[in-house]
């Protein structure tokens, strides 16, 4: 059995550009400024994340904690190799209509008429 934090060390079971998707679906809120650092969704994890996710990977994100979904929606825009989806291409992925629908804690939310708040992003190539 292994222990360790494995979105830290996320680049030691996975090769560089090996994933084309990650979810971070419903992930629990650190609001706390001292634990940013323990947010799935962090700039340092970002840059955890871009090595092993192929160019073209694509991050589905979605919470129903409107802080956290800003939070994320802010750190993935403010990193240099993650754009986000066009509206066209938001729906023409069938990913993106099940995110809501196809957890648990999302068929909750939707149960109780709550709010979801999604941020998809694609990993590029940064142009020199």
């Amino acid at each position: 059995m292994v222990r360790t934090n494995s979105m830290i060390y996320i680049p030691n079971y996975f090769g560089k550009g090996q994933l084309s998707k990650m979810f971070f679906l419903f992930p629990d809120p650190h609001f706390k400024e001292k634990n940013h650092r323990r947010c799935v969704i962090s700039p340092h994890l970002l840059d955890e994340y871009d090595y092993v996710l192929g160019v073209g990977g694509i991050i589905y994100t979605i919470t129903d904690v409107e802080e956290l979904g800003k939070w994320m929606m802010a750190c993935l825009k403010g990193h240099p190799m993650f754009e986000a989806l066009t509206d066209e291409e938001l729906e023409a992925d069938p990913v993106v209509t099940l995110l809501s629908s196809a957890t648990k804690e999302g068929q909750k939310v939707a149960w109780n008429a709550g709010q979801t708040f999604q941020a998809v992003f694609r990993r590029i190539v940064l142009s020199v």
